[in-house]
């Protein structure tokens, strides 16, 4: 039954977070919860309780080529709801964004690309590294593979996008244009990071894209009464920390949170640390998201103070020179690993 749970709040987190209604779905996602007992240890009461919550999604490159480990979390997004005031605030994190892993357990810091963190230390570190950097408690997590994207696309018999470049990875080519795409070449169209003129951040603009088009077909009646065998393939591939009761209760508490939904990227500079490429995200705009998340969180402002706004204080003249990539980081005690798989 665990099946069952893992894909309901997979699905229902993101069909909240990009504000569409959830009517029947919410009353099939609540039906196939019914027998479901609760079982678990909840690492926050704020759903029981009905109050403002923050939800880290995690899209690892686990299923992805063969992989059968852990990987990275090449898709991060820190999403904030408040029920209250029916309104979502989410952040998309780019993958190699220079961060303290919080909770290493090391003497010295240890800085590395934010989407380590699940690999080292799973959602909690993930979870941990993301509220430092940003200034928020981070309640929950969802952590989706890549082998469910592909499944819910062929799902959902393919997805149409409009692409404004071509897009080739692992040996399948999508022209400019637009396309009906099946499952195994959405995950193409989604992983492809290098050969894109914006990096990352036209990464996570496919993502976004490719989401918005699996939820949208996933509302037609057609699949709706198939979710079932949807949830029996998913389920090994999805994975949270909520609890059973929390995943009853969810939808019916946060169904309103998607009415206004404020959706952004955070964008740093580009840096070169021990030969490895990082993204710097400034004071200001670490700042920015911080207001703007604890606000929508009910919380009050708090100036950022961590090891990312202490190293930025110590490289004024990297932020002065936008074509600079020198960025010290011999100014804390900090150890830094550069391996490329993370």
């Amino acid at each position: 039954m665990k099946i069952f749970k893992r894909i309901i709040i997979g699905l229902i987190v993101v069909l909240v977070i990009i504000g569409i209604a959830l009517g029947v779905y919410v009353y099939q996602g609540k039906k196939a919860l019914d027998s479901i007992d609760n079982n678990q240890t909840s690492v926050s009461q704020k759903i029981n309780e009905g109050k403002p919550i923050s939800v880290l999604l995690l899209g690892a490159d686990t299923g992805a080529d063969g992989r059968v480990d852990r990987g990275n979390s090449d898709t991060m997004m820190i999403v904030t709801l408040n029920p209250k005031t029916n309104s979502s605030v989410m952040y998309s994190i780019p993958r190699d964004t220079m961060a303290e892993m919080v909770g290493a357990g090391k003497n010295k810091k240890d800085v590395q690309k934010i989407n380590a963190a699940y690999n080292i230390g799973k959602a909690k570190m993930a979870k941990n590294t993301v509220g430092e950097l940003l200034g928020i408690n981070v309640d929950y997590s969802v952590a989706i593979n890549m082998a469910a994207l592909k499944k819910t696309v062929d799902f959902v018999d393919g997805v149409t996008v409009t692409t404004p470049i071509k897009v080739s990875f692992d040996g399948i080519t999508i022209p400019k244009g637009t396309h009906h795409l099946n499952g195994k070449q959405a995950l193409t169209y989604v992983r492809m990071r290098y050969e894109d003129p914006r990096g990352d951040y036209g990464r996570q603009l496919r993502q976004q894209q490719v989401l918005k088009a699996v939820v949208k077909k996933l509302q037609q009646p057609q699949y709706l009464v198939k979710l079932p065998s949807l949830i029996t393939t998913l389920g090994p591939d999805i994975n949270t920390d909520l609890t059973d009761k929390q995943m009853e209760t969810f939808p019916v508490k946060y169904h309103g949170a998607g009415k206004k939904m404020t959706s952004k990227q955070l964008q740093g500079q580009s840096a070169w640390i021990n030969g490895s490429s990082y993204q710097i995200l400034s004071n200001s705009t670490m700042q920015r998201a911080s207001d703007k998340l604890r606000d929508n969180l009910g919380l009050k402002q708090q100036k950022l103070n961590n090891t990312e706004t202490r190293l930025n204080k110590l490289n004024a003249e990297f932020f002065n020179n936008p074509d600079s990539t020198d960025y010290d980081t011999h100014g804390l005690d900090t150890t830094y690993y550069t391996d490329n798989t993370y």
